[in-house]
């Protein structure tokens, strides 16, 4: 899977990176003082790095908590979002971390502790407010976790901290270590899907939609929290019939008890993360269709926003009330 691991040296000797290179016993082991003498340097080939990306372990110092970006929280709760991860092994089209970094490769923070330290800090903070913390943001929240088990120190810290949510985000149905554990009370594995004549295109590396689906069921069977994320919403031929098939077939047979939340919001992009990806895969379906502009926002336009808003809040409503439906637009 990784034949090339850079490491810094400073973090040789963590505990984690040796965890780690324990399960890459195959991999090229380098050394190097610091990930920026690989990571996002100009002129980069992103598209041919992807095809064959190298794991860099290195250390954070800054900024391990971040507010949630707007539309990526979905109440008035206190949202915030902490990245161990850049990049992801999955190559979705429509995904913003197409082109986000110029390199491809994979980036590890081994300093773990330091990611709990900041959460810690900042549940302490706030004493009274209720918080949400989110993993997956610049990486999916279990299709690395066979080799980071980053998702299960993050559950034993927040299973601890029981007055917080803690959602995963994720396409992965690397989800065994999830059903060995109890589930973790205040825990959402929160799933990113779209119907699967969309998710052929798109998804590009990510597991079939039907094998989402089938994970999605067996942790709500052994008892774990759900989230179903629709997550951006893609227009096409047909959406409607796809996208109504789609809930229909994840609600047959979940205990609906287990969904903790649903969010929805249409494909939208800001400007320059548009031109990016047009740039990288101008040959991509996904930008087939004629987007609008409206000041630094490109998107399919008010109108057919509004359109598949409305159309997937009343295919929601069907199995679900209102307090678990989101509409979500950044």
């Amino acid at each position: 899977m990784i034949e090339t691991v850079f490491i810094e040296r400073q973090v040789t000797e963590h505990p984690n990176t040796k965890m780690i290179l324990e399960r890459l016993p195959h991999s090229n082991v380098i050394e190097i003082n610091r990930y920026q003498e690989l990571f996002n340097k100009r002129q980069q080939n992103f598209r041919l790095q992807k095809k064959n990306p190298a794991l860099i372990l290195a250390k954070k110092y800054e900024n391990f908590v971040l507010p949630a970006p707007i539309g990526f929280g979905m109440d008035a709760r206190k949202s915030y979002y902490f990245s161990h991860m850049f990049n992801c092994i999955y190559d979705c089209r429509y995904c913003f971390l197409q082109g986000m970094y110029s390199s491809a490769n994979y980036l590890l923070f081994v300093n773990y502790e330091d990611f709990f330290q900041a959460i810690f800090d900042k549940i302490n903070k706030y004493q009274n407010s209720s918080l949400t913390f989110f993993s997956g943001y610049d990486c999916d929240s279990l299709a690395f976790e066979k080799i980071s088990r980053f998702a299960q120190r993050s559950l034993d810290f927040f299973e601890i901290h029981p007055m917080t949510d803690f959602e995963l985000r994720t396409k992965s149905i690397n989800i065994g270590s999830l059903l060995a554990r109890n589930p973790v009370k205040n825990c959402i594995v929160a799933f990113s899907l779209s119907p699967q004549k969309i998710a052929n295109v798109l998804d590009v590396k990510a597991p079939s939609v039907a094998r989402r689906i089938t994970a999605i069921k067996k942790l709500a069977q052994y008892g774990w929290l759900v989230g179903l994320r629709f997550d951006p919403l893609i227009f096409c031929a047909g959406w409607e019939i796809m996208y109504s098939e789609l809930i229909s077939d994840i609600m047959r047979g979940l205990d609906i008890s287990k969904i903790h939340s649903v969010s929805y919001g249409p494909l939208r992009y800001p400007k320059e993360m548009y031109k990016r990806i047009t740039e990288l895969y101008p040959e991509s379906k996904l930008l087939s269709f004629p987007m609008q502009k409206s000041g630094n926002i490109i998107s399919y336009g008010p109108e057919i926003e509004q359109r598949m808003s409305e159309f997937i809040n009343k295919e929601l409503k069907k199995y679900l009330t209102n307090e678990k439906i989101f509409h979500c637009i950044a």
